[in-house]
């Protein structure tokens, strides 16, 4: 009955010839797969909620996916093949957001191995063996949603994303052309202008594209800044430069050296500059090491700053940074995969400050905006840029001679041919929540850090690992359980400490509760990370966090 009406909401007459269908088993077409089923109907369970209830009685034991759509007379069957994959969602989104449910039903690999029929085989298996491993996927998948899921940078389930992401694989469509995708190619067009402008930007000029992730997008920006320098790269490759070098700082993402890799630049060629005790740039260093490279007879043509370092949540000083690149002429990155989206509130995008004098901003809509995965831009200052830089005229797709305006046809200045429809999904959901409502939603993400940090500072048992308050949602910190708060020798104390995070967090996923991620920092042993992006936790579980801690951890 739901699906019914939310069919017949977005689809009109359409949705409701096919309840209609559904309902009575009336047609010539439902008539003709009666014959392979008899009396197939749509029921309901009695359940006051979402739940996994068969709600038909299609046996989809003798049924399998050549039985439906596009076969002849498969629309009955579809339906309710789609209907039941519906109600397992449904139900796993009800529980995502429920408490008492665990974040994870944790078994190790071989455990999972041997429950389970994961091999691939040569003959097809049956609907009914489909929906048993629709329903085990489920099972165990990570609830990443779940109001005490604290583990990565990107959490939270947001039900109008959800909604686009499954209107975007039913229109199954690619973005390199207008001809193929002309409203996802608009709404990239109005959205990457739209954040070109909250960086700063003079109208939202500039370019931009979305990639499958901030890596990517960081090496987008790479690959742009190299051509910038030495357009003659793209078809003589490196040994027609001289060696290039890039900058970041210590405590910035892995990604960077990847994309080195990746170019051919190298990692030994991405010097790393120190960072404070907070873990923000120094830019006196990133000059001395800039000097220093010139003098070696290197090349610096790229700095990477970070706004929002992984572990730390630290925004290095843009303005002090853009400085020096203006100086010493050198391409300057924003990485703000996991900060940028503190540029939507009036309260924290001062943070950002210095932004606006980038050449190019990585900015992740799926971290702090909880647009679900994948969503991450590029936005480059300077327009047509990345054309230059990667098109290949590849005249199958995009021929000089069409009829539109051929500006829209984004494909060319991108490195993957096929690119997925990343846009709809953030697009809908500003559409939904407007800037005010995601600036709030940061805004609560941020308070909630700070309750954190307010409750652990002085509590017995923990340390901070660094003492101001937060930059970021990340909050660091050791937990001492109660036989190492009293332990002398430094060295002792140190090698116990550093045990204690790792079976704590293994405690949590044993017992589904929670999840908090952890690691070293330079010399600093394994202590906890927490970072709040989920827009549904609340005060209550960050309570929780703490108690769970100190549960699982009294006795180590």
């Amino acid at each position: 009955r739901a699906w019914c009406q939310a069919a017949q909401k977005f689809t009109g007459e359409i949705g409701s010839k096919l309840c209609a269908l559904l309902s009575t088993g009336e047609g010539e077409k439902a008539t003709n797969l009666a014959a392979k089923q008899e009396g197939a109907t749509l029921e309901t369970c009695g359940c006051k909620e979402p739940c996994t209830c068969s709600k038909n009685n299609i046996d989809f034991s003798v049924l399998y996916s050549t039985d439906l759509l596009p076969a002849s007379d498969g629309d009955t069957a579809t339906i309710a093949f789609l209907q039941e994959v519906m109600d397992i969602l449904l139900s796993y989104i009800v529980n995502t957001f429920d408490r008492s449910t665990k974040v994870i039903d944790f078994h190790y690999p071989n455990e999972l191995l041997q429950a389970n029929n994961w091999e691939l085989t040569e003959e097809p298996e049956t609907l009914d063996d489909i929906l048993l491993n629709c329903r085990s996927t489920m099972k165990y998948a990570v609830k990443t949603g779940h109001p005490r899921y604290f583990n990565q940078l990107s959490t939270g389930l947001d039900m109008v994303g959800l909604a686009a992401d499954w209107l975007t694989s039913t229109a199954n469509t690619n973005m390199f052309t207008y001809e193929i995708a002309p409203v996802f190619v608009l709404m990239e067009y109005v959205t990457l202008k739209k954040m070109r402008e909250m960086i700063g930007w003079p109208d939202g000029s500039g370019d931009g594209i979305f990639s499958p992730g901030g890596a990517i997008s960081n090496m987008y920006a790479m690959l742009v800044a190299r051509y910038k320098m030495f357009p003659e790269v793209k078809e003589k490759g490196m040994s027609a430069v001289p060696r290039l070098v890039a900058f970041t700082s210590e405590h910035s993402h892995f990604s960077i050296k990847k994309g080195a890799a990746a170019l051919g630049i190298g990692t030994d060629s991405v010097i790393l500059v120190k960072a404070d005790e907070r873990g923000k740039m120094i830019p006196s260093d990133l000059e001395r090491r800039i000097i220093e490279a010139k003098q070696k007879g290197c090349v610096p043509f790229f700095v990477s700053a970070t706004a929002g370092t992984t572990v730390y949540g630290a925004f290095d000083p843009l303005i002090a940074i853009a400085d020096v690149c203006q100086k010493h002429k050198v391409w300057m990155h924003v990485d703000g995969a996991w900060g940028g989206g503190l540029l939507m509130s009036r309260k924290h995008r001062w943070k950002l400050n210095g932004v606006e004098r980038a050449n190019s901003v990585t900015w992740n809509p799926h971290k702090m905006m909880s647009v679900p995965l994948q969503c991450s831009a590029l936005l480059v200052r300077e327009e047509g840029l990345m054309q230059k830089c990667n098109q290949m005229h590849a005249c199958y797709l995009f021929q000089q001679d069409k009829h539109y305006d051929l500006s829209y046809d984004t494909g060319d200045k991108a490195l993957q041919c096929g690119r997925h429809v990343d846009i709809f999904k953030l697009w809908l959901m500003w559409k939904a929540k407007g800037t005010i409502g995601f600036e709030a939603q940061i805004d609560k993400c941020l308070e909630l850090s700070e309750y954190l940090y307010n409750k652990i500072k002085n509590r017995e048992g923990y340390e901070m690992v660094f003492d101001e308050k937060p930059q970021h949602t990340n909050v660091c910190f050791w937990y001492l359980p109660p036989s190492l708060r009293y332990v002398e020798d430094k060295e002792e104390r140190l090698r116990r400490l550093s045990k204690v995070a790792p079976v704590i967090k293994t405690r949590m996923m044993e017992y589904g509760t929670t999840m908090v991620s952890y690691q070293p920092q330079g010399d600093k042993v394994n202590f906890f990370r927490m970072v709040i992006s989920n827009p549904a936790a609340a005060f209550e579980d960050i309570d929780f966090l703490i108690d769970e801690i100190e549960r699982l951890g009294q006795d180590l």
